[in-house]
């Protein structure tokens, strides 16, 4: 066998790969390519009778020895032989796994391998063929898509819910009718255009604009707010808590009991806790509003309050700050108390890893949350500080120096100094896009947070909108991805809102281009 098989390439062998110079080798190795190969030389009855021979002998081998054979004549081949060899093994080692898995009964994978595709992949996939687009329509891969979007960002949960479109996602309630393929089809390049839209109004400050005059009898001023979407809470001036409707703007429930101004709030499902420059924390029940605990601690007002998780932290005029556990609303129990600042203490936040205080005295400082120890020092302001807000290693703080900077807390490194405003930064919050400051210029300013943390970004790109309708000046905010609330000393709370805004004429949102195909 091995003496045919010599005999048979030999001749090739000696005639393509031994030649000494390189132009014979060019001429020799092109007359013996298929394409040009003499017919009658390729149909002999010598070839073909020598042809079958070695392939009865192969098919008597095993699979390791067939192998063995191939790689051995292939390395007796010329590399243009090996080129004719990998384009006739192309074809053969491809398989579209995606049309063979259902033949096998295996629909569910060939789906669940489709549902990692982005928008603009599946897009595609839809047009390799018929099968593919069969695959992807009955595993209903669109809406899984929304569904994985819906439950990881939070722009596109809180769209789903406004736009009512959440009510065809996730397991449906009994008795509606499901939507099929081609309605999640055209519901996807719907969303982008509005999340597009939303994005483009904060850019260019387009908003709808509504209005609550608090009416305070007395003095003027609602000092703190928080809000969900279905009340906002406010602290004022006169002393009291208001809660209003977000719907009628109507105030529904008046909390009394503090003989100073609410000067910070904040609440959960199940309890309101307000601090005053009375000097006292009082607890509240939010549906009820009924007082269910003072606490007595510091001796003067008490300027600021975060709590979660068992823990609360209060912070006063008085410069100290109060670690406290919380066992229940009727059991709140003091544990530390924190002294350093060298003067009022305006601000507090924390997590389970560190408590940020920023004071008067134009320092941030950092203390250990577990072991209430003193951490460190971030100085940088040229006046005191009057907010700040700390997530992860990112504190963004405010000051009557009119500036905001951005801290590291990990090395206590200044990342950024944002200048705008023209009086005190009274307040500040940021999210993963934006920052959103408030001042006594009574102005809102929205700042571009990602390009704030690139060092090559000039500093005259960073403020993307100055909003101006407070008529005095701003005390406290709050935002998401579709609006603003925020609360002045002209006595109104505004709510701006980005996502109710209709298109002026000629108005093109920016949109993405997704390829669709009718079947």
């Amino acid at each position: 066998m091995s003496e045919l098989l010599e005999t048979g390439f030999q001749e090739t062998n000696m005639e393509t790969c031994s030649l000494p110079d390189d132009s014979e080798k060019k001429i020799e190795s092109t007359h013996l390519m298929p394409s040009v190969i003499n017919k009658e030389l390729m149909e002999s009855e010598d070839f073909i009778r020598d042809r079958d021979l070695c392939t009865k002998y192969f098919e008597n081998w095993c699979e390791g020895q067939q192998v063995m054979f191939v790689e051995h004549l292939l390395s007796r081949m010329c590399h243009y032989q090996h080129g004719q060899i990998n384009t006739f093994l192309k074809p053969m080692l491809q398989r579209d796994f995606i049309s063979a898995l259902p033949a096998k009964g295996l629909d569910h994978i060939a789906e669940n391998i489709l549902a990692y595709l982005d928008a603009k992949s599946l897009c595609a996939a839809e047009l390799v063929c018929k099968e593919w687009y069969r695959v992807i329509s009955e595993g209903n891969l669109w809406k899984k898509l929304i569904e994985r979007r819906v439950r990881t960002d939070s722009l596109w949960k809180g769209l789903s819910e406004r736009r009512a479109w959440d009510q065809y996602l996730f397991k449906q309630r009994h008795g509606e009718s499901s939507k099929d393929h081609k309605f999640y089809r055209g519901l996807y390049p719907q969303i982008i255009h509005d999340i597009d839209r939303i994005e483009n109004n904060w850019r260019t400050g387009r908003h709808q604009l509504q209005r609550i005059h608090c009416l305070s009898e007395t003095s003027k001023g609602v000092y703190c707010l928080q809000y969900d979407d279905n009340k906002i809470i406010s602290g004022l001036r006169d002393n009291t808590i208001k809660i209003w409707n977000r719907s009628t703007l109507e105030c529904i429930q008046v909390l009394t009991g503090h003989t100073g101004s609410v000067l910070c709030l904040q609440y959960d499902e199940n309890i309101i806790i307000s601090g005053s420059s009375d000097s006292t924390v009082r607890v509240w029940d939010v549906h009820s509003g009924e007082m269910m605990n003072t606490l007595i601690h510091h001796c003067e007002a008490v300027l600021h309050l975060r709590f979660c998780d068992g823990i609360m932290v209060t912070c006063s005029k008085d410069r100290s700050i109060a670690v406290w556990d919380m066992q229940s609303p009727t059991e709140i129990n003091l544990r530390r108390v924190l002294v350093g600042h060298r003067a009022a203490v305006n601000v507090v936040d924390f997590d389970e890893k560190y408590i940020v205080s920023a004071s008067g005295d134009r320092t941030i400082k950092v203390w250990n949350t577990s072991t209430c120890e003193f951490v460190r020092t971030l100085n940088g302001h040229k006046r005191g500080i009057a907010c700040l807000q700390y997530r992860e290693r990112l504190v963004v703080s405010g000051s009557s120096d009119n500036t905001i900077r951005l801290w590291d807390i990990e090395c206590g490194a200044c990342l950024r100094v944002l200048e705008g405003h023209e009086e005190l930064v009274r307040c500040i919050r940021f999210d993963s896009k934006r920052i959103v400051s408030g001042a006594y210029d009574g102005k809102i300013k929205v700042w571009d947070l990602q390009a704030a943390l690139d060092p090559r970004a000039p500093a005259a790109t960073l403020c993307l909108r100055t909003l101006v309708e407070h008529s005095g000046r701003v005390f406290r905010l709050q935002f998401d991805e579709f609006q603003i609330v925020s609360s002045s000393h002209d006595d109104t709370i505004l709510i701006w809102d980005f996502l109710n805004v209709a298109p002026s004429e000629g108005q093109r949102s920016p949109s993405r281009s997704y390829t669709y195909v009718t079947k």
